[in-house]
């Protein structure tokens, strides 16, 4: 699992995905994948289960009984299946090419890849190590003397990616959408979220409790001195959370844009040396945004009122765990057992040669992408691709029309917000220059430290500088995509242009409510709670009337209030406050490839139906199928807290008794569990 506590600023938790979690071939083995893959498979459907009572189970029970979750895992379903492929079968194979190279230049991407993979799963050399490379950085926070000396060392340490209370961070101006500038945000609790730290049911508190336990494992690994660290820093962490914004309240773009003079830190939180702690990560900048003012001087009582020592301790552990994975396997098999088993239920890890794979991808995505991208994307796709997004950019148009809710001069406005829509397809059409990260066989640690440095260089040098809008937030073999508000753009990678999301081979009812879908759920994100309060130009700016903007609110507040009736577990229900963004972009994605569907079919005619099954119920069976997958308990309570995407049951139960499409599609009755009354129906887009 990887771990949670990163910076939580309000305009990167603003760029939303499709997925709630993480092969493409050369354009003839694609083909010759794909025709292997069934449009749908029959075998998957459980008829125990009626459709218009629980369509998930319906369309995915026996798929769901065929398809336990591997050891290895938190979650099984299409997006790990195909995220397996990619790493370990296509990466795997360009990383095993690169590898039997005998000869690599010194800077080249393949060079970094081939170095930084051996030196992973040089595993003798990690042992032999131990926690010899941490000593420069362990020195340092021993040093520390006073208050301002901690500031500085954060700062140092968060170049490396070490969390703390706050940490800063380069995107584009949320009012000003084509310059960069520094924002500042929450960070730095081990748990992810602040409901950690505050539920009192038998499962949270069983974490809690198994936190201290893996801290104070950790802390006699590394032969730390300090006495009962687990608790100190569950305490510290708890007092931090007490005054951090929650999940919900970091989805308000306009209450997190605080722009201010960079003096202003000091004022706020006097007893941190704002300026080491800049100065220390090559920050130079006269303006800021912070997100939460109240949450910097509530953090400047709590600093000063805790002992440095609990800060020193505080500040080790956040580097021991940030690092855990890079050191002797007593450090990975503890850090696993906790944030893998306890926090998501995964039983076994994978392999170190899987491992290895996936921390290559991690710290050198691009590189790795550049060479997946021209080895397996068919450049077809992207021609395919392009026409989808036209389509469902028709389709939105005439949607907006026909609403009764909106007002003539806010649909003027949408109008112009969809039409200003951009997109990006497969991978970058230029790719940046990774030549200067320091990569060495037998260095595993200072490798990933190395990219580290890079990241943070990269990201700080934006800052006051115009935007790029060329750069991509994804590699080119994530399976997943994601809207930015700020470059109102939607992008698609290459990992998800494939089954069961897109399949070549299948009908066009499946593949509408695949990869239509998705295209559809992206744009939507452009209109949800979020997405709607940025303008054509990606700018946080009110485009709407007051009385548009009431009865948007009105039908989202519907919606948040329907999801939150949802139980997932007992005990736990779905936050419709944190999912709101994802649940509307579904409904939203789900409405616009079905009529676009529709209209693919004027001058054709309707097909028959395939298998039994008519156009309209395959739609449908090509969502659900999109969201098949089992998950652990663990794994469910952790999204239900952290996660703004509902569980992918109810990304399929949660939206169709919604839409009237599925009621007539599957001819369900009034008092069907799928059956909404008319009354409660929502409908937004």
């Amino acid at each position: 699992m990887n771990k949670t506590n990163a910076v939580k600023l309000p305009l990167l938790a603003a760029m939303v995905t499709f997925a709630a979690c993480n092969s493409n071939s050369s354009s003839q083995q694609a083909a010759a994948d794909t025709s292997k893959v069934p449009a749908f498979n029959l075998k998957d459907i459980d008829s125990a289960h009626k459709a218009c009572d629980d369509f998930d189970n319906f369309v995915n029970g026996d798929w769901k009984k065929h398809n336990p979750i591997p050891s290895t895992e938190s979650r099984w379903g299409a997006f790990n299946i195909l995220d397996k492929e990619n790493k370990e079968v296509r990466l795997k194979g360009i990383i095993a090419e690169i590898t039997s190279k005998k000869e690599l230049k010194k800077g080249t991407e393949e060079q970094q890849i081939a170095d930084y993979y051996t030196s992973y799963l040089d595993s003798a050399t990690v042992e032999q190590r131990g926690i010899t490379p941490l000593q420069p950085y362990l020195d340092k926070i021993n040093g520390i003397k006073t208050l301002a000396d901690w500031a500085g060392v954060n700062g140092e340490l968060q170049k490396v990616g070490v969390s703390s209370f706050t940490g800063f961070g380069a995107d584009a101006d949320a009012k000003d959408s084509k310059m960069n500038v520094l924002y500042q945000g929450q960070s730095g609790l081990s748990l992810g979220e602040k409901s950690y730290y505050e539920r009192e049911d038998s499962a949270t508190k069983n974490v809690r409790s198994e936190f201290v336990t893996h801290v104070d494992k950790m802390f006699s690994l590394a032969g730390f001195p300090d006495a009962t660290p687990g608790k100190t820093i569950l305490d510290f962490e708890t007092k931090l959370a007490k005054i951090q914004l929650s999940n919900v309240e970091l989805r308000d773009p306009v209450k997190n844009y605080n722009r201010a003079a960079f003096s202003e830190l000091k004022k706020l939180s006097p007893d941190f040396d704002w300026d080491a702690f800049a100065q220390k990560q090559d920050i130079k900048t006269d303006t800021i945004i912070i997100q939460n003012k109240p949450y910097l001087t509530n953090a400047n009582t709590l600093l000063k009122g805790t002992p440095l020592e609990t800060l020193k301790t505080y500040t080790k552990w956040q580097l021991l765990t940030q690092f855990a994975g890079y050191l002797p396997k007593s450090f990975d098999v503890e850090n696993f057992h906790f944030f893998g088993t306890v926090m998501t239920g995964k039983k076994t890890q994978k392999t170190r040669a899987e491992r290895a794979i996936r921390s290559t991808d991690g710290k050198l995505g691009m590189p790795l992408g550049k060479l997946f991208a021209k080895k397996f994307f068919p450049e077809s796709s992207k021609q395919k691709v392009s026409e989808m997004i036209e389509n469902v950019r028709k389709v939105y148009g005439e949607r907006i029309d026909k609403l009764t809710w909106m007002g003539d001069s806010t649909k003027q406005m949408a109008h112009k917000k969809l039409a200003s829509f951009t997109y990006k397809i497969g991978y970058p059409n230029k790719w940046k220059d990774y030549s200067s990260i320091n990569i060495e066989k037998g260095k595993l640690l200072e490798n990933a430290v190395a990219a580290s440095l890079y990241e943070h260089k990269e990201n700080i040098d934006k800052i006051g500088k115009p935007v790029d809008k060329t750069e991509w937030g994804m590699t080119p073999q994530t399976v997943n995509a994601y809207y930015n508000p700020l470059n109102n753009e939607v992008v698609f990678p290459a990992g998800i242009l494939q089954p069961p999301f897109y399949n070549p081979n299948a009908d066009d009812a499946i593949n509408y409510g695949g990869i239509i879908a998705v295209i559809g759920h992206e744009f939507t994100h452009g209109f949800d709670d979020q997405g709607s309060q940025f303008d054509a130009d990606g700018n946080l700016k009110n485009w709407w009337t007051k009385a548009d903007r009431a009865n948007f609110d009105k039908l989202t507040k519907r919606y948040i209030d329907y999801f939150s009736t949802l139980e997932a577990l007992p005990g736990f229900k779905i936050n419709g406050a944190l999912t709101i963004g994802e649940n509307v972009a579904d409904l939203g994605g789900l409405t616009l490839a079905y009529h676009a569907l529709v209209k693919s079919f004027a001058g054709k005619g309707e097909p028959k139906p395939i298998d039994g099954y008519t156009w309209q119920q395959r739609f449908f069976l090509g969502w659900a199928q999109v969201w098949h997958g089992n998950i652990t308990d663990a794994a469910l309570r952790n999204q239900i807290q952290t996660d703004p995407h509902s569980p992918a049951r109810f990304r399929i139960n949660g939206p169709l008794p919604h839409l009237q499409e599925f009621q007539a599609a599957w001819g369900c009755t009034p008092g069907s569990k799928m059956v909404l009354p008319e009354a409660e129906r929502v409908v937004i887009w």
